[in-house]
């Protein structure tokens, strides 16, 4: 099994208190779906915009969640699984009960104020994830509470992984390349690009249901064949697309197990390329060998993506660049850091990025190679591993 365990949720609690001892706070609320599950292992279903749900966990104590009823069936299953981080959950329903219905009839902002006397924060200097209007209702029922919003602070969070975060993404990223093999064996002149997503994508499912039974996989993944790849996400008008001889073809990998996420992206060619594609290909192809090799801790962030671009400017490519090198990787496809090109902090061990420089010629295509790639103290770990010479990636 690939669950994250509680030693994890122990980690990431301990940088939670650093963090709280740092602003003097003697409690931290959670309102954001993804941190929500960064705290609790729990994979919300719910959109808090929609559903609000809620964690208050106090510095010393306790966590404590209010969800709405629809998730009851999904706490269920994961208590049966036994990786739910939370024993204390309050439900609030978002519809009229029958009066035989034994279930509260509280509100959610009821509940959450519940929480907040229940953890003994009542009045308390309190931290939020993210800034959030029901942060008002506890100063209803509180008005000495204060809050702090520590947007950064939370993130920063995220940037270390724990082994067992780790471990799991080498394991997705080693199933992410088996469907990379399974890329080139179904490319083919005249085929549909969405029958070949489709076919390939029943084989990922198919073969996720061996290796990861029981557990929660998830798979994002789209192709781009010809001048439409041109543009980083396609030209928006996908259907009936189909790849031709001689198209260079971008595709792009995002598999989630469990809460963890990698990338995987590669540049293939269904035929003998032009010239121009291989001089593209082969510089996508050493930018992204060049900003992997910055991955070292020590380096500053935004090493990572100068290496890439000191490339494609010294191979002419500098204007036909659209995006930054990479972004942190983790609990979702991106993850923080989010600013790579500006960010002149230290790197530290065991953080995880994706190295994917792309540059992107109008009418011919887009060229870009992504690995996902974790810090190390003396060399960068390169979790995915499949071929990407440009002997490899011609088709036909």
């Amino acid at each position: 099994m690939s669950f994250l365990s509680k030693d994890v949720y122990q980690y990431r609690r301990d940088g939670l208190n650093q963090l709280m001892d740092e602003y003097n706070l003697d409690g931290f609320v959670v309102f954001s779906a993804d941190f929500f599950q960064f705290f609790s292992n729990f994979h919300v279903d719910v959109q808090p915009w929609e559903r609000p749900i809620a964690m208050i966990i106090p510095r010393d104590g306790k966590p404590h969640a209010v969800m709405n009823a629809l998730s009851t069936g999904h706490i269920g299953f994961a208590r049966q699984r036994d990786n739910f981080w939370v024993d204390d959950v309050s439900i609030y329903c978002e519809f009229p009960l029958d009066e035989r219905d034994t279930r509260s009839r509280k509100s959610f902002a009821e509940l959450l104020v519940d929480a907040i006397d229940a953890t003994g924060l009542a009045g308390a200097s309190l931290g939020i994830d993210i800034s959030s209007g029901w942060t008002e209702t506890i100063i209803k029922a509180h008005p000495e509470t204060r809050f702090t919003t520590l947007v950064e602070g939370t993130r920063s969070l995220r940037w270390v992984k724990h082994q067992e975060e780790i471990a799991v993404m080498a394991d997705i990223s080693q199933f992410s390349d088996w469907i990379q093999e399974r890329y080139l064996e179904e490319i083919r002149p005249g085929r549909l690009v969405h029958d070949l997503d489709y076919t390939i994508a029943r084989m990922a499912f198919m073969r996720a249901a061996d290796i990861f039974p029981g557990e929660n996989f998830e798979l994002r993944f789209y192709t781009l064949s010809g001048p439409s790849s041109s543009s980083p996400h396609g030209d928006g008008g996908q259907a009936g697309a189909q790849i031709e001889n001689g198209h260079g073809i971008v595709n792009i990998i995002i598999p989630r197990l469990n809460g963890v996420t990698i990338e995987n992206e590669r540049t293939l060619f269904c035929g003998n390329p032009s010239d121009v594609q291989r001089k593209a290909f082969d510089a996508a192809l050493e930018a992204n060998e060049a900003s992997i090799e910055q991955m070292v801790a020590g380096n500053a962030v935004q090493d990572i993506d100068a290496a890439a671009r000191a490339v494609f400017a010294r191979t002419g490519f500098h204007e036909n660049v659209l995006h930054r090198t990479g972004h942190g990787v983790g609990q979702v496809g991106h993850e923080y850091p989010g600013d790579m090109p500006f960010n002149s902090r230290a790197l530290l061990e065991n953080e995880v990025y994706s190295a994917e420089p792309g540059i992107y010629l109008p009418g011919v295509g887009g060229f870009r190679i992504d690995d996902t790639v974790v810090v190390g103290a003396d060399a960068p770990r390169v979790l995915t591993k499949a071929p990407k010479s440009f002997e490899h990636v011609v088709v036909g």
